[in-house]
């Protein structure tokens, strides 16, 4: 965990993220608490990652996402040097993915 990010606001909005159950509970939320970019952005950054993860090229990753070499490159460093969050929601993904068949 990033003691750059800890903190009582911090706090409050991942437990206030917590809190969200539906897909069109999370649209409301997010599009109240962000800007239709910034919702974009953090999207098209997990997109990235999860191709990514699965050992795509950058080139397929730029030509599919749009992403720039420089968010690619970001993602890329956050998925061997971060703190395993994209890896740990990923694979709760595909186990409730495996799970629903």
């Amino acid at each position: 965990m990033s003691s750059k990010l800890k903190n009582e606001s911090t706090d409050f909005l991942f437990k206030a993220i917590l809190e969200l159950k539906t897909l069109e509970e999370c649209y409301d939320f997010f599009e109240d608490l962000c800007t239709v970019p910034e919702i974009k952005a953090m999207s098209q950054r997990l997109v990235v990652a999860h191709m990514l993860s699965e050992k795509r090229v950058y080139s397929d990753v730029v030509s599919e996402t749009g992403a720039s070499t420089a968010t690619i490159s970001r993602v890329n460093r956050s998925l061997h040097y971060g703190c395993d969050g994209y890896e740990l929601v990923f694979q709760r993904m595909a186990n409730r993915k495996e799970e629903e068949k």
